[in-house]
């Protein structure tokens, strides 16, 4: 069924978007302000976007009365923040920091969560997440009343037993537990239903259809 997104109220755009592009990874997003004061939201507008450098980008919608959310406009005014993912075993801990908190408010402290020091930039990480992206801002871009902010990471800390092999930066992947956004107001995916379709060179699929 065709949905022309030209003749479509942004809000069912929206919804069109968001119960399809599913599932998404969540930035847990740890930025702070010029006072030190710590603020932490989940967003699910989020990915990788390149190699080197490495560049993550997350989608910071405004508050409803149009001005920056606390995480766009820490990231804005510092320039840096930190991109923690988010364990099943921390999804009811990130989704209190999703609340609607006045500017000012530790999400953390309200959550009972654990802050542990960053190595190259001021906001912590969250001690909770196996994998923490430390960022430093690569771009802003406006895009509706969003702000795409582009991040390049300087460091990532990931869990000790997670890490099969440091040397090789081989990761345990599955063991890291990590959840997606799905559709709806809360609804979400575990990683643990996998299946493995190996990418094929120009002969192999050569021979594949020789044989068929």
């Amino acid at each position: 069924m065709l949905f022309d997104f030209e003749k479509l109220a942004p809000q069912d755009c929206y919804k069109l978007v968001v119960s399809s592009v599913v599932p998404r990874p969540i930035a847990w997003v740890v930025s702070q302000d010029e006072a030190g004061v710590v603020n932490a939201a989940p967003y699910s507008f989020f990915n990788a976007f390149s190699d080197n450098p490495v560049v993550v980008g997350i989608g910071c919608g405004p508050r409803p009365e149009g001005a920056l959310k606390d995480t766009a406009e820490n990231i804005r005014r510092t320039g840096e923040f930190v991109v923690n993912l988010v364990p099943e075993s921390a999804i009811h801990g990130m989704n209190a920091t999703a609340i609607d908190f006045p500017p000012g408010v530790d999400e953390l402290a309200e959550a009972g969560l654990t802050k542990l020091p960053s190595a190259k930039v001021k906001p912590p990480r969250i001690a909770e997440s196996p994998v923490a992206l430390e960022c430093v801002t690569f771009q802003l871009v406006p895009a509706g009343r969003h702000t795409i902010v582009l991040g390049r990471v300087v460091a990532v800390h990931i869990q000790d037993d997670c890490v099969l092999d440091p040397v090789k930066c081989y990761v345990d992947t599955p063991k890291l537990g990590l959840v997606g956004r799905m559709h709806g107001r809360g609804w979400y995916a575990r990683t643990t239903d996998r299946f493995e379709v190996p990418r094929m060179t120009v002969a192999e699929w050569e021979a594949k259809k020789a044989a068929e």
